[in-house]
């Protein structure tokens, strides 16, 4: 399989997740982006259509890219807990939930963000 085909599955899998997948203000949407180095992660609120936190695992401490990932998902459940958001609906932008993705949605559920 070539690197567009993969490209043009993800992104079919993204929207099939998206259709039926929102965040509210009370209950964000945690939406994640892996690229081959770092991944991303916000919290969305789709209503207002605003990000009410972000972090990337380019700042993080660790020596692999697992736990770069772990210490975003810390530091993404840490600002989340200062805003009061304790609840968030998972959006996995259609990668498999495997290796740094659930590395990350496992270290924010440690910190007690719930979905």
């Amino acid at each position: 399989m070539n690197t567009q085909e993969k490209t043009t599955r993800r992104l079919q899998r993204r929207n099939r997740i998206r259709a039926k997948v929102s965040g509210t203000n009370s209950r964000p949407r945690l939406s994640v982006f892996r690229s081959n180095t770092q991944i991303h992660a916000q919290l969305i609120d789709d209503e207002a259509g605003t990000t009410l936190a972000a972090v990337s695992s380019r700042g993080q401490q660790g020596t692999t890219p697992l736990e770069r990932s772990r210490a975003a998902g810390v530091t993404l459940a840490k600002e989340a807990k200062e805003k009061g958001i304790s609840q968030v609906v998972f959006d996995r932008g259609g990668y498999l939930y495997a290796g740094n993705i659930k590395a990350l949605a496992d270290a924010a559920r440690e910190e007690g963000l719930g979905f």
